[in-house]
Order: structure tokens, then C-alpha cells, then sequence
């Protein structure tokens, strides 16, 4: 909504960023971390989407596209739908999040921890958005994006690696958010967290779309 009219034609995944599409700034930065499989969960204007990312032979990659339906399924539960094209182990980030971290330190921390998920965190101080996450001795003690606690000082980073057993309460086909999934395997003991040190990046809204123009440049200079 931050963004309109900029996305009533154009898919947020597609909008410029440095002359190009946000989506091959995105897939070269995983293609850089060694991901060499993506799934896109897409919906409204998905089909440009696809148009424009094929089968990902020119991001040195293999890209597909999966939709949600007539019906929007929410985060988690497009993610459900995805399932069968996924493998037993698979990170998931948000569509519009630029994420520079160390995407193997993030999977060997899922695999040791022995839990179904993974959470991100960053240690925000509510400065890029409003900090929902209190974390304690690389533990995650409380998430609650809506009601924020005093205690809170990090927030949800944008990357989470799951096991497909961690989406087994999510009815196929209903719409489900990533958020209620998150929180539903903390209080089950489910959710493992690790702390990054690099700041996300996102494109919700006109600010994010210039800082992460800026750091782009900079990587490029």
C-alpha cells in the first residue's frame, strides 16, 4: 500500500532498483550465498513475474513460480502450497527483503539447533521499524508484531530456514501468515533464533527503496 500507484501495474518484485528489476538484485545475492534453487510464491501480477524470471537459466539458477489461487493464502500458507516443490530443509525470506548475510551460518544454526524452524533476528532498537522480538542468551523468549513489549529490542530479520513438518498445522488452500506460524512454533519449543550484525533491507516503502539503492551503489563503487 506504501507504494501505490508505483504497484497497481507493476509487481513489487519487479519495481527498478539501479535500473533493474529488485527480483535480479535479489537472486544474484542468493545465487552469491550458494542457493541455487528458488521457489516464488507469487499472486497479483504473478504472471509478470514469471515472464521476467523464466526458468532462472541467466541468474545461474533454477527459478519456478508457484501461485496462490484465486484466493491470496497468506505467507505461511503459500509457503504450504509450495511444499511439494520444495525439499525437506528450505530457507524462506520475504518477497520484498534484500538480506546480505551469511545464508550457510544460518543453516548449519537450524541443523544444530534440532528444532523445525529458525528465525532471524537483528538487533533493531526500533530504528527501522518497530523492534518485536525479545532475545536473550541467543534464545528467542517472545515475538508479537501487533502487541510489542517493553523488552523487545530485536526484530524478525526476514529469513527463516523450516523443516516441511513445521507447516503441518496449516490447512492447505486457507490463508495463513508467516507471523501466527512463527508464534506457534515458539510456544511448542520449536523455534530456534540467531542473531545477525547486517541490517536488512526492504523495498515496502519509498525510504527502503533509496537506502537499499544506496547500498548497492556503494557496493558497486
Amino acid at each position: 500500500m506504501r507504494l501505490r500507484p508505483l504497484t497497481e501495474k507493476v509487481p513489487k518484485a519487479l519495481l527498478p532498483v539501479n535500473g533493474e528489476p529488485f527480483l535480479a538484485h535479489q537472486l544474484r545475492l542468493l545465487k552469491a550465498a550458494g542457493i541455487e534453487r528458488v521457489v516464488l510464491c507469487v499472486g497479483y501480477l504473478g504472471e509478470r513475474i514469471r515472464e521476467f524470471v523464466g526458468n532462472g537459466e541467466r541468474f545461474g539458477m533454477t527459478v519456478e513460480c508457484c501461485f496462490d489461487g484465486p484466493t491470496p493464502l497468506g505467507t505461511a500458507g503459500a509457503v504450504k502450497m509450495a511444499l511439494p516443490r520444495l525439499g525437506r530443509q528450505f530457507f524462506v525470506l520475504y518477497g520484498d527483503s534484500f538480506l546480505p548475510c551469511d545464508y550457510r551460518a544460518v543453516m548449519d544454526a537450524f541443523v544444530s539447533g534440532g528444532k523445525q524452524a529458525l528465525m532471524t533476528v537483528y538487533r533493531n532498537e526500533g530504528r527501522w521499524d518497530a523492534s518485536n522480538i525479545q532475545f536473550a542468551d541467543g534464545r528467542i523468549l517472545a515475538y508479537d508484531k501487533r502487541n510489542p513489549n517493553g523488552l523487545m529490542r530485536h526484530i524478525d530479520y526476514g529469513l527463516g530456514v523450516f523443516s516441511d513438518s513445521a507447516f503441518s498445522t496449516v490447512s492447505g488452500g486457507e490463508p495463513y501468515d508467516l507471523a501466527a506460524l512463527y508464534q506457534e512454533l515458539l510456544r511448542g519449543g520449536q523455534l530456534a533464533g540467531l542473531e545477525v550484525g547486517e541490517r536488512f533491507y526492504e523495498i515496502g516503502s519509498a525510504e527502503g527503496l533509496r537506502e537499499l539503492s544506496a547500498w548497492l551503489a556503494r557496493r558497486a563503487g
